[in-house]
């Protein structure tokens, strides 16, 4: 380390120029270590000094630690400057929202931002407390600022804290935005020489305004339910609570270990509902109550994953796409003639299913690329008539016209909505589902990863099944289509609209790995028949085996 008089100056100039005197004799600390041929300090400086985190189309996501590439208050201190500079040069001073989770350091980044903004002209509404982030967009809607931030990982490991950017009317940030954002943080000089200052203000009643919203989103009149809950530690569990109980559904029961914000998030390995044994406690409380649904919000409350009790009377979590073509078939349902000419989405790797509920309901349908930054830019490039969108990793829209992107909160309601009104059928989710299949066939999907050694392998993979695309997979003829250069992904897919497939394949962008999006498809000849849409299924179900094998053969070539 003695030699590395780059790495040690770097180090010495990042601390005097910190903000935060804990973060300095963090680093300084680390640098001593370091110098005292500490080879596992030596790397750990190594990785913090190695650059600021990418300011990517979801803003920044790092561990909070000190030094550039990190998440700290310096970090977020330049973020901000290099934001309201752009802001600034975009459209002037306006207003800006900024909300936080309760994630380690939230509170005070989300404060350093609000200061920074306030110093550079804007005018500022802090939330007043910890809350879910579609709490935070809707604001930004509803206020008609020029921008919104909130502090949030979603649902990254404990040890990580983020920077989300929304920009005017509430929507994600796309780029090329996003690099010229990076450009204006570059350009920023030392933390401690960037202006602050306290005059920014308190919106208070931005979570009672987003509540009364959400108040009004059922479609259904009837009530009868009742709903086990979790937040998995994250700040979802009240605003929950509140927004069912306004609508209606006063039988909740939260899991109690679960209900508190916990930054260590101590009951689950990962705080994700995707990730297997994250819903355990909610699946164990809906079995212990006799709930008729199961809620598992996401910790920064912007996702949502439903359980449901099999008819063995074993619970399960639904998948997005099974959550995302309930949601769809209950919004078009109700549409009222007042929404002319309206649209759903979702994007090329969930389930194709909504395309053909939307021609069943006449309705417009598009497909983007993953994420909601291009959901909430389907159709014309501006959403237009947006009423519904999905994507098959729990994000779900229900009330675009104010909340422009994923919302676990009135996703929840909705959904006991549309549970409450089947049970006063005496039908389920279940049954649903199984009536969605008979009209429109059975939709089966999954996803694998397959890892390599390096990230560049991907690469390798990607050119060679763009120069030589399989023909045929799983006994079925395919085409391919390359979304390059709009984005470094393939769609194999059978020419067949009822019995058939689809993969999408895309290399990760942080790991060593090609992420692998499958569907097989099956149509029910006799919908009335039981027997015929288990036989469906079945059939849907070994194409799959064979499709993931092949698919896994594919990549390894």
């Amino acid at each position: 380390m003695t030699r590395d008089t780059e790495l040690r100056e770097s180090t010495l100039r990042w601390a005097d120029d910190d903000v935060d005197e804990q973060d300095r004799a963090e680093l300084r600390e680390l640098l001593e270590a370091a110098e005292s041929e500490d080879e596992r300090a030596l790397t750990e400086l190594r990785g913090r000094m190695a650059g600021p985190p990418g300011f990517g189309t979801a803003g920044i996501r790092a561990p909070v630690r000190a030094g550039p590439n990190g998440m700290n208050r310096a970090v977020v201190v330049r973020t901000t400057a290099g934001l309201a500079a752009w802001l600034a040069e975009r459209a002037g001073p306006g207003t800006v929202v900024v909300g936080h989770d309760a994630r380690h350091g939230s509170p005070r980044f989300a404060e350093d931002a609000a200061e920074v903004f306030a110093a550079a002209g804007f005018r500022v509404l802090m939330l007043p407390e910890a809350l879910p982030t579609p709490v935070l967009a809707f604001a930004t809607r509803s206020q008609g600022a020029v921008a919104g931030v909130q502090i949030t990982a979603s649902h990254n490991p404990p040890a990580d804290n983020g920077y989300k950017v929304y920009l005017a009317g509430g929507v994600p940030l796309v780029s090329p935005f996003d690099e010229e954002i990076e450009q204006r943080i570059a350009a920023v000089g030392p933390a401690r020489e960037v202006e602050r200052s306290a005059g920014w203000s308190y919106h208070d009643r931005a979570l009672n305004d987003y509540l009364a919203r959400v108040e009004t989103l059922p479609r259904g009149d009837v009530r009868e339910l009742r709903v086990a809950a979790t937040a998995l530690h994250g700040v979802g569990a009240e605003p929950l609570r509140y927004a069912l109980h306004l609508a209606g559904f006063t039988d909740v029961h939260l899991v109690a270990e679960q209900r508190e914000p916990d930054p260590g998030f101590p009951t689950v390995r990962f705080p994700n509902p995707e990730e297997p044994g994250t819903t355990d406690a909610v699946l164990g409380l809906a079995s212990r109550v006799e709930a008729d649904l199961a809620v598992a919000l996401d910790p920064d409350a912007d996702r949502c994953a439903l359980g449901v009790r099999e008819p063995n009377g074993r619970w399960r979590m639904l998948s997005g796409d099974e959550t995302g073509v309930l949601l769809g078939e209950h919004v078009l349902a109700g549409l009222g003639p007042e929404k002319r000419d309206p649209l759903v989405a979702t994007t090329i790797v969930s389930s194709t299913m909504l395309a053909a509920i939307a021609a069943e309901h006449g309705v417009r349908y598009d497909e983007t690329l993953t994420g909601f930054k291009w959901l909430m830019r389907a159709g014309d490039g501006a959403a237009t008539g947006l009423v519904y969108a999905y994507e098959e990793a729990l994000g779900h829209c229900v009330d675009p016209e104010w909340v422009r992107d994923k919302d676990g909160l009135s996703t929840a309601v909705l959904a006991c909505d549309l549970a409450a009104t089947l049970r006063s059928r005496g039908l389920s989710l279940l049954d649903r589902l199984d009536e969605l299949e008979r009209r429109h066939g059975v939709h089966e999907t999954a996803q694998l990863s397959v890892r390599v050694r390096r990230i560049s392998e991907t690469a390798e993979v990607m050119r060679r099944l763009r120069d030589a695309p399989p023909r045929e997979l799983a006994g079925i003829p395919v085409h391919t289509r390359d979304l390059l250069p709009e984005a470094d992904v393939l769609v194999l897919r059978s020419a067949e609209s009822a019995a058939g497939l689809r993969v999408v394949l895309r290399p990760s962008g942080t790991e060593p790995k090609l992420k692998c999006y499958l569907q097989t498809t099956e149509p029910v000849a006799s919908p009335a028949s039981g027997a015929e849409l288990a036989s469906s299924r079945r059939r849907a179900r070994t194409r799959m085996s064979a499709l993931d094998a092949e698919v896994r053969a594919l990549v390894a070539g």
